[in-house]
């Protein structure tokens, strides 16, 4: 199983700035660079102005997104500054994302039904993070409450008015997701299911779709047999497979 576009960001804090448009652009063409560059050969890449690119670096080395290092000395004047995207294992949440990366592995290779079982896994995670909450009977009260809890965790959710359409902007395990989507985005279904029903009052469908757009998946949240646009669309069923649903 490939995936098509890059998808979310790495995962953050609610505490980090959503990123612009053009930002999260000259983020894309770092990550996609072979070797360290300078501001100015990015700019090439990404047809904007050198200082304008210089300071959508300088922003992302601030957020822990990117490195910024010294060139090697070559003749005369100071080393130009050259710039990489920071690794996954260079995060602080790295162990983390190495045990999702051994779980996710060992489910896919050994369970007989990968997505269930990661549905499951991510049941139970939603259950231990809602267990002392106490449930509203509003089903949009709910829901908000939901995006609120997968923001603490780093998805940086971004939802309509009503809190049933919403695009998931960062992925905590982005990488192993990648590579796993299956498992990984089962698991994170699993917990918007349960964190959902355990904050709600009465019964509400939930429809991941991973990989969804370019630097996004998509979550559908909605009251029992109406999933999808508040026109009524309904949204084909996720069988997991990122770029499916684009």
């Amino acid at each position: 199983m490939t995936v098509e576009n890059n998808g979310p960001l790495p995962g953050s804090g609610s505490n980090r700035v959503p990123l612009s448009r053009q930002r999260r652009g000259v983020l894309q063409q770092l990550r996609g660079q072979a070797a360290p560059v300078t501001a100015g050969a990015l700019a090439q890449v990404c047809a904007l102005h050198a200082n304008t690119v210089r300071e959508h670096l300088d922003a992302l080395v601030d957020d822990g997104l990117a490195v910024r290092e010294r060139s090697n000395p070559s003749g005369r004047g100071r080393p130009a500054f050259r710039y990489r995207a920071r690794r996954p294992q260079e995060s602080p949440a790295r162990e983390y994302a190495g045990l999702a990366a051994v779980l996710a592995a060992q489910i896919a290779r050994s369970s007989a039904d990968p997505r269930r079982d990661a549905l499951a896994a991510g049941e139970q995670w939603g259950i231990l993070l809602t267990a002392r909450q106490t449930p509203t009977a509003d089903p949009k009260e709910a829901r908000t409450r939901l995006l609120g809890l997968l923001d603490e965790i780093g998805f940086a959710p971004e939802a309509d008015p009503e809190a049933r359409q919403v695009r998931l902007r960062r992925c905590p395990f982005v990488e192993t997701a990648r590579e796993h989507p299956g498992v990984i985005c089962g698991v994170h279904e699993g917990l918007a299911r349960a964190g959902l029903a355990v904050l709600g009052g009465s019964p509400q469908e939930v429809e991941l779709l991973p990989f969804a757009e370019p630097d996004a998946c998509r979550l559908h949240l909605g009251p029992t047999g109406q999933a999808g646009d508040e026109d009524g669309a309904e949204h084909p069923a996720s069988d997991g497979t990122p770029g499916a649903h684009r």
